[in-house]
């Protein structure tokens, strides 16, 4: 069979890591794919800098809209990520009759349907493994392997950069500006790091696999999105000594048959799967209402395990696959969405810590709110604080003081949280995060 020519948009860490396979692994490509792989074109923003790799017979170029149109590329594969000009490059890509690879999560949660449509008006394809959990194949399991179900939950850990931000914390005691500086150092998290540790990334992954597992388009505008970026360590320790470990939980399942989503820090429960992965490793959990509870784990973060996931979509497009798959997912079908839960219905326990007075009639004051909203206390935590030898000296005038909910709803929650901002007692700012799962 003819050749699959390759033009690669972009030769950053991913970019890099597929050219080095393509070019190192040629052979273990083409017996796979059943034809040659051939990278042709690449376009880079500087032609001056140096390169570890060898690009031997391939045209280096700072024109990305080239590559995307070039007549001896079949595929072209977009790795500059953002929404400019990566929605122009695609759409000129497939324009030209090109399928197209990419592993540009935003790109294909603000404008996959025009994308998509794009594609099929043209009898071409759009491949995006690497679009989510790195280097775990999880688009392929929803797309083939569990066709037989009907997805009921997704759990998963989506963003290895917090992940890996969060272990250190813990395992090291570091203090968070501390363990994002070693994030950056090790390639895990880019310069700018908001994407990741505001949550926003993990809730566009959580989208596409919502769109896959339940047909339903959901962007992070409309379901509770945050970070880690308020995480203390006390936090962390408080959980571990209650039974829990606190992971950015990306959550979409049905609930009386509506979709409920959120991502978020949560505390989990120490048994499950998902509170023992750590370091910049994902994890998801996909319950199926014939198959149960399946587990997809392996590193989220990085350059190479991305690249493994680009890798393996080119190969499928080389072999025919990816236009098969792509041709019977129903990405954007018109039968009718489950609809999105009202935020306010969420129903969870919810862990609360504070900072409050130390002095009498405290907690009844903050009993007394949340009682008034119908939220009733599981446990209530608060260390001994030294006392003072002279009672000339003045006690601490702040202590920590840690409250585990029952179930509750996000609404009565906010209702009580307008309600203690404006106890003279509560240093702000306070932490509530959910829970799942009971105490060990």
């Amino acid at each position: 069979m003819d050749a699959l020519r390759v033009g690669l948009i972009g030769l950053g860490t991913v970019g890099g890591g597929v050219a080095q396979i393509l070019t190192h692994q040629a052979a273990r490509m083409a017996h796979r794919s059943g034809r040659p792989i051939q990278l042709t074109r690449v376009a880079v923003r500087d032609l001056t800098r140096s390169r570890s790799i060898e690009l031997p017979g391939t045209q280096l170029t700072t024109e990305a809209l080239a590559v995307a149109t070039a007549p001896d590329v079949d595929l072209v594969v977009e790795l500059i990520g953002g929404l400019k000009p990566a929605r122009e490059l695609v759409l000129a890509a497939l324009n030209a009759g090109k399928d197209v690879v990419t592993a540009n999560k935003a790109l294909l949660c603000e404008h996959g349907p025009e994308l998509f449509r794009a594609a099929r008006e043209r009898g071409r394809c759009i491949a995006f493994e690497a679009a989510v959990a790195g280097g775990v194949p999880i688009i392929h399991t929803l797309g083939q392997a569990m066709t037989a179900n009907q997805i009921t939950s997704i759990e998963a850990i989506l963003n290895g950069t917090s992940n890996f931000i969060l272990t250190q914390m813990f395992q090291k005691g570091a203090a968070y500006a501390d363990a994002v500086a070693e994030a950056q150092a090790l390639g895990f998290a880019e310069a700018d790091p908001s994407m990741d540790v505001q949550g926003t990334d993990a809730a566009q992954k959580l989208g596409l696999l919502t769109l896959l597992a339940f047909g339903t388009r959901v962007t992070p505008d409309q379901f509770l999105v945050q970070g880690i970026d308020t995480i203390d360590l006390d936090d962390l320790r408080n959980a571990d000594e209650l039974g829990y470990a606190v992971k950015l939980l990306a959550t979409a399942r049905l609930v009386e048959g509506q979709l409920e989503m959120h991502t978020q820090p949560t505390l989990i429960r120490k048994d499950r799967p998902i509170a023992r992965t750590d370091g910049p490793f994902n994890i998801i959990g996909l319950t199926g209402d014939v198959v149960g509870t399946t587990w997809y784990s392996g590193q989220g973060a990085g350059g190479l395990p991305t690249a493994s996931a680009v890798v393996s979509d080119i190969v499928d497009v080389a072999a025919g696959r990816a236009k098969t798959n792509f041709d019977l997912l129903d990405l954007w079908g018109n039968h009718p969405p489950f609809s999105l839960q009202p935020v306010h219905e969420i129903n969870r326990r919810y862990y609360m810590r504070f900072l409050v007075e130390d002095r009498a009639h405290v907690m009844a004051e903050i009993t007394d709110v949340l009682g008034r909203n119908d939220i009733s206390l599981a446990s209530v935590m608060q260390r001994e604080t030294a006392e003072p030898e002279d009672d000339t000296i003045p006690r601490q005038k702040y202590v920590p003081l840690v409250i585990m909910t029952h179930r509750t709803t996000e609404g009565r929650l906010r209702a009580a949280a307008i309600q203690l901002e404006k106890l003279g007692c509560i240093r702000t700012p306070w932490v509530c995060m959910p829970m799942e799962g009971i105490p060990l």
